[in-house]
C-alpha cells in the first residue's frame, strides 16, 4: 500500500468505533464471496465463475458479485510496461509512428508518459501531443495489436529477467536509512575508491548536519513532531551551527527545558545519540518529500534551485 493509503486506512480505523456483530458477519461473508468469485474467474474464466456462483447463490446474487468484480477483471492495456524503465520504453518506441506512440503514452501513467515524451526526438514531440489531445475512442482490436507487437519487441529484454533498479539516487536513499556509524564507514571507504561517486552520493543524501540548510519554518514544523527527550539526545554531540539552528527556532521556555535535560542527562552512548539524530532526520525527510518544507542549499542548487 502507498503511504497515502496507509494514512487514510489508519484514520478510518481510528474513527471506526464499535461494529455491530451482524454487520461484522455480513461484511466478512461478503468478502469471502468476492474472494471465491475472483478465484473462480482465475481458474476457469467468467462463464465458469458465473455458473458456480449461480448454483451456489442464485442468479441475482451471482450477477451482483460479478458486476462488482468487473472493473478488476478488465485487462489494462500495456500493463506489461509497468515493469519497464521510462528510458527503456523510449528506446523501444521512438522509431514508431507518432500515432502509435501517442496511443501508448495515452495508456501509461502520466508521470511515466511525461518522462518518455521529454526524451523523444524534438521533431515529433508536438505531433505526439496533438495526437494524444485529439485522440478519440480506439477500437480494442487495434490497441491489442499494438500491445502485442510492442510486447513481442520487448520480450527479449524481459525474458532475461532484467530489472530496472539501482543508481546513485537509490544508494543515497539506502544510505539515509542505515545506522550513522555504518554510513560513515561506507562513505570513508568509498572516498578512497571513487571520490567522484562518493561526492555525487553525498550531494543526494540528507544527514543531521544538513539541518543548517532547512528553512526556519521547516525546523519549527519538525520540532512539533519530535519528543523533547529525543531532541535533547540528538543535540548532545551536535556541532554548534546545528545546535544554534534548532535552539533559535524554539520558544525560550522550550529552549531552557532542552538545555536543562541535556545537562542532567549525563554520559550517553554514541549509538543512542545517532539513533535520536536519525529520528530528527527521518521527520525532516518526510516533510521534504511531502513538499511541506524547503531545504535551501543542500546539493549546490541545480535545476530545482530557487532564484529570487
Amino acid at each position: 500500500m502507498t503511504e497515502e493509503e496507509i494514512e487514510k486506512l489508519t484514520l478510518d480505523l481510528s474513527s471506526l468505533g464499535a461494529i455491530d456483530a451482524n454487520i461484522r458477519e455480513s461484511i466478512i461473508e461478503e468478502f469471502h464471496q468476492m474472494y471465491l468469485a475472483n478465484r473462480y474467474v482465475t481458474q476457469g474464466g467468467i462463464e465458469y465463475a458465473r455458473n458456480v456462483l449461480e448454483t451456489a447463490l442464485g442468479p441475482e446474487r451471482a450477477l451482483e458479485i460479478l458486476t462488482r468484480l468487473q472493473s478488476s477483471l478488465q485487462e489494462v492495456p500495456f500493463e506489461f510496461l509497468k515493469r519497464a524503465d521510462p528510458a527503456q520504453i523510449v528506446s523501444f518506441i521512438q522509431d514508431e509512428h507518432p500515432q502509435t506512440i501517442s496511443l501508448i503514452l495515452a495508456h501509461l501513467d502520466p508521470q511515466v508518459s511525461s518522462v518518455v515524451l521529454s526524451s523523444l526526438p524534438q521533431e515529433i514531440r508536438a505531433d505526439v501531443v496533438v495526437r494524444i489531445a485529439t485522440m478519440d475512442r480506439t477500437p480494442p482490436e487495434i490497441v491489442r495489436e499494438v500491445e502485442r507487437v510492442l510486447e513481442r519487441k520487448m520480450a527479449s529484454v524481459f525474458s532475461q529477467g532484467f530489472t530496472f533498479a539501482g543508481g546513485v539516487k537509490e544508494v543515497a536513499e539506502i544510505m539515509n536509512r542505515i545506522e550513522r556509524g555504518t554510513e560513515k564507514a561506507i562513505m570513508a571507504d568509498l572516498e578512497e575508491r571513487d571520490p567522484e561517486l562518493a561526492d555525487e552520493i553525498a550531494r543526494l543524501m540528507f544527514t543531521f548536519d544538513d539541518l543548517v540548510y532547512v528553512e526556519d519554518g521547516g525546523i519549527q514544523k519538525a520540532l512539533r513532531e519530535l519528543e523533547q527527550k529525543d531532541l535533547a539526545l540528538a543535540l548532545k554531540v551536535a556541532n554548534e551551527e546545528v545546535s544554534d539552528k534548532i535552539l533559535r527556532n524554539m520558544s525560550e521556555r522550550a529552549r531552557d527545558m532542552i538545555k536543562e535535560e541535556m545537562e542532567y542527562m549525563g554520559p550517553v552512548r554514541l549509538r543512542n545519540v545517532e539513533e535520536a539524530q536519525q529520528k530528527v532526520v527521518g521527520v525532516l525527510r518526510r516533510l521534504e518529500e511531502a513538499g511541506e518544507i524547503l531545504i535551501e542549499g543542500r546539493g549546490g542548487g541545480g535545476e530545482d534551485e530557487i532564484i529570487v
